[in-house]
């Protein structure tokens, strides 16, 4: 028969320390390329800076449409007239066509202002953090057949 024998408590706590534990040396953390943790994430100099008065800022708004396309990323490619409105047409780089009108947006601050017999003016508005504007005009001339 087979006899079972089972470790009391202190023995396996005997075993697991030796008597001559040194409890004395230290943790040292080495930065190795890294943050000090201890550091705070803002240092007073970040918090106090004084951010550039003349940068763009940008509306948060979701872009829909014609928002969604630069005018330099279109291609004008027919002028016509619709009644006593002028309308144009327009082609992205995969040749799907759109319809500008006087008054729709373009891009991210663009609108259209005026459709000419040969090109269409679009009318950039830029706000700075001091809220001055910068307005300035994209000119978008038809080409002729052929001509790059």
């Amino acid at each position: 028969m087979q006899s079972i024998s089972y470790a009391t408590e202190t023995d396996t706590l005997d075993k697991a320390q030796p008597a001559s534990a040194d409890f004395s040396t230290q943790f040292e953390y080495v930065l190795e390329n890294r943050p000090d943790p201890f550091m705070p994430f803002i240092t007073e100099k970040a918090a106090t800076s004084t951010a550039d008065m003349n940068e763009i800022v940008d509306k948060s708004e979701p872009l829909t449409g014609m928002q969604l396309f630069e005018p330099g990323q279109l291609t004008l490619v027919a002028l016509l007239k619709k009644n006593a409105e002028d309308v144009a047409m327009v082609e992205d780089f995969t040749g799907k066509g759109y319809v500008l009108l006087e008054g729709t947006k373009i891009g991210r601050r663009g609108v259209v202002k005026d459709i000419a017999p040969n090109a269409v003016i679009i009318e950039e508005t830029a706000v700075t953090r001091a809220g001055k504007e910068i307005i300035t005009q994209v000119v978008m001339t038809l080409k002729k057949e052929g001509e790059e």
